[in-house]
């Protein structure tokens, strides 16, 4: 199977894209359709050999597809406003071959959802509000994950033991 280099893009109108940009010209090769609202961010993944795609969006919801069948193979509606930012868990699928998602929100928390077995695995609070972007870290397999908030912080949880071990303060600005 030849390696792509495929471009994504997020719209403010309900619809993931997806291109071909390996050719001189782009090419629309799939569009996702399935929010009700603005999506805010996407995040690409492989597991298993399979291709998959996440959202998150205004409509609350967090939703998984497959790349390869090019359908919704999950949604999770577990938060109570705006999904800022999703991100496949590297540290779950590494360690526990887990396909994992962690999603950021509005409601100030952060949530991980196992998308293979449908169900939520844990929460994180502790922001007092909106948290809008979350990074797991490059190094010890992503078991460190930082997110950043409205309340002019940046948290640094680990994810293995599910705690917070740190809060960085010193943003004056949202």
């Amino acid at each position: 199977m030849p390696i792509k280099t495929l471009q994504y893009y997020l719209t403010y109108v309900y619809t993931i894209f997806m291109f071909d940009t390996f050719r001189s010209s782009s090419k629309l090769v799939n569009t996702f359709t399935g929010h009700t609202n603005w999506v805010r961010s996407i995040d690409y993944s492989t597991f298993g050999g399979c291709q998959f795609i996440c959202s998150g969006s205004d409509d609350e919801t967090v939703r998984v597809w497959d790349v390869d069948n090019n359908k919704q193979i999950q949604s999770f509606n577990g938060h109570s406003s705006i999904v800022y930012c999703v991100k496949f868990s590297p540290y779950h699928y590494h360690n526990n071959r887990q396909n994992v998602i962690c999603s950021s929100s509005d409601d100030k928390t952060v949530h991980f959802w196992d998308f293979k077995h449908n169900k939520q695995l844990q929460i994180f609070n502790g922001h007092i509000k909106g948290v809008y972007g979350i990074e797991f870290s490059q190094f010890n397999g992503g078991r460190y994950l930082c997110s950043g908030s409205g309340d002019k912080t940046i948290r640094l949880w680990d994810v293995e033991i599910s705690k917070s071990l740190h809060v960085f303060k010193g943003h004056d600005r949202v």
